[in-house]
C-alpha cells in the first residue's frame, strides 16, 4: 500500500517531529522533575534521538551527501548572514515582538547559581550542530519546496517562488517565540538556499547564528534566549 506521504518527505519530517515532541515533553514537566529526572536533561535525550534519526536517514539526504559543498565565498556569505541574524535576534525582543513565552526554558545553573557545564555543552552542541541540519532539512529542503510543488524532490532551489518562501517562513515564525526575528531569520536562510542552490549554505548560517547565540547567552546569563 502506498504511503500518503512520500519517503523523501518522511525522512525530512520525522527528525523534526521527534524534536518537537520532546520539546513539548520537556515543557510539560514540572521544574523539579519527576522520578528524579531533571527536565533539562530531556534536551540530552533530544540530541540523542534526533541525532540517531538523522544518522539513520543520512544516505537519503541527497542534497547533503551528493551535492557539491559550498565554495569559500558561499561559506563566507553564510557566516556573515549567520552573524547578522544573531545580532538582529538578540535585539528584536520587545514585548510586541513576542508570541507568548517559551514553553521550555533552559537555565543551566544549579541551586547555588553555578553554571552546569555538562548541560551547557549538550545544549550548545544540540543547538549549534544538530538543530541547523534538522531544521533546514524540514523548513527549506522539504516544506518550502513542497509548497512550490507536492513533488518537491524535483524542485530546484533556484526555481522556488515568492509564495513558497513567504508561506514556509510564516510557518517557521509560528514555531518561534520571537516572531519578528524568526521572520528575518527564515527569509535570510531561504534567500541563501535559493541564491546558492545548496542546503549546506543555510545550514552553515543557521549553525553560526545558534552557535554565537549560545556563547552570548552563557556569557551574559540571558537565558530567555535559550
Amino acid at each position: 500500500m502506498a504511503l500518503p506521504i512520500s519517503r523523501a518527505a518522511l525522512v525530512r519530517t520525522i527528525p523534526f517531529a521527534a524534536f518537537m515532541v520532546l520539546l513539548a515533553l520537556r515543557g510539560s514537566l514540572p521544574p523539579e522533575g519527576i522520578f528524579g529526572l531533571d527536565p533539562r536533561w530531556v534536551y540530552g535525550l533530544t540530541v540523542l534521538v534526533v541525532g540517531a534519526l538523522l544518522a539513520w536517514f543520512w544516505r537519503e539526504y541527497g542534497e547533503l551527501v551528493a551535492q557539491t559543498l559550498p565554495s569559500l565565498p558561499e561559506a563566507a556569505l553564510a557566516v556573515v548572514v549567520g552573524v547578522v541574524v544573531f545580532g538582529l535576534w538578540i535585539n528584536l525582543d520587545a514585548p510586541w515582538m513576542r508570541l507568548g513565552e517559551a514553553s521550555a526554558g533552559f537555565v543551566p545553573t544549579d541551586a547555588q547559581g553555578q553554571l552546569m557545564w555538562p548541560l551547557i555543552a549538550v545544549r550548545w552542541v544540540g543547538a549549534s550542530l544538530l538543530v541547523p541540519v534538522m531544521e533546514e532539512l524540514f523548513w527549506r529542503s522539504f516544506l518550502m519546496r513542497w509548497v512550490q510543488s507536492p513533488q518537491f524532490e524535483s524542485v530546484l532551489p533556484q526555481s522556488i517562488g515568492v509564495k513558497a518562501i513567504v508561506l514556509s517562513t510564516f510557518v517557521f515564525m509560528l514555531a518561534h517565540t520571537l516572531w519578528l526575528a524568526a521572520i528575518i531569520a527564515g527569509l535570510a536562510y531561504a534567500w541563501l538556499y535559493v541564491r546558492t542552490g545548496k542546503l549546506w549554505v543555510p545550514i552553515i548560517a543557521h549553525s553560526v547564528t545558534n552557535g554565537v547565540l549560545g556563547v552570548w547567552v552563557v556569557m551574559t546569563g540571558k537565558w530567555a534566549f535559550w
